[in-house]
């Protein structure tokens, strides 16, 4: 079956245009990958964001001066269509030679033009590199299971079989693992990630959680479906109380993406990690 994407410029030739042009942003239903994990836009377990991170923004004063910043965009995990990444960093690109008369000029048009694709409000933060710079390099909450001894073999597609907890045993825990890749479902090209979960409920083996996240790194998908995939697996073995489930992913074409699903309202921590 042909994935939406394939409509997309995404793995396709592409002339970079420097003009403004909306029309390059390319939408893609959610609901399509919503059906395959049995879910429709009213039975959304989790609620969430997908922040993404632009660090090649730029745009021409009236002056004729060019100026720079670091983007951040919040769009809701329950929007209609994600935005397609390539035909997002097209587009970013197209502001590169038109001329805005202030920063929030420019704020107001992503605001506009993204959510109109989305399908829902989008937020947009634009941030001076002094400011980023300030904030440093974020470390991942929780314990790291990337050193446990797991033995697997098969990476073609998630095995949540792989997943084990102690069901006589709640617990509140916090995980991380750095090894989590997947590939585009278009290109075949890899993508990188750490992953973070926070829950509350029955007792996780790490181990098994390590091996499982291993299982994604042949499999075809984009970030957001890949997130969507593991809560929905942890959150039917667990039955927590609460859970949260997110991913930071490496930067391509100087944009990385941050899916973040969860239980409850939660507060994002976007300070960037070390491979971002």
């Amino acid at each position: 079956m042909q994935h939406p994407a394939e409509l997309s410029p995404l793995g396709k030739s592409s002339a970079y245009i420097d003009q403004y042009s909306p029309q390059l942003l390319f939408p893609i239903p959610r609901a399509a990958k919503w059906a395959e994990l049995g879910l429709t836009a009213e039975t959304l377990p989790y609620q969430g964001v997908d922040v993404w991170n632009c660090y090649e923004l730029s745009w021409l004063l009236p002056s004729g001066k060019p100026e720079v910043a670091i983007a951040e965009f919040a769009i809701p995990a329950d929007s209609p269509a994600i935005i397609e990444s390539k035909s997002f960093k097209l587009y970013l690109n197209s502001l590169n030679q038109t001329v805005f008369p202030s920063w929030d000029a420019v704020e107001t048009t992503l605001v506009r033009d993204l959510s109109a694709v989305a399908g829902k409000p989008v937020k947009v933060r634009l941030r001076s590199l002094e400011s980023v710079e300030a904030d440093g390099v974020a470390a991942l909450p929780g314990q790291c299971i990337d050193g446990l001894e797991v033995a697997i073999g098969a990476y073609d597609h998630p095995r949540p079989e792989l997943l084990r907890c102690d069901p006589a045993r709640v617990e509140k825990g916090c995980l991380h693992s750095r090894l989590l890749k997947s590939n585009c479902p278009v290109t075949g090209q890899p993508d990188w990630g750490s992953v973070v979960v926070e829950y509350e409920g029955a007792a996780l083996d790490p181990g098994s959680l390590l091996a499982y996240l291993i299982s994604f790194r042949q499999h075809a998908d984009f970030h957001e479906q890949c997130v969507e995939r593991i809560f929905l697996d942890l959150l039917r073995l667990l039955q927590p109380q609460r859970l949260t489930v997110y991913a930071r992913y490496v930067r391509r074409g100087g944009l990385d993406i941050n899916p973040y699903r969860s239980t409850h309202a939660l507060e994002v921590d976007n300070r960037r990690l070390v491979r971002q």
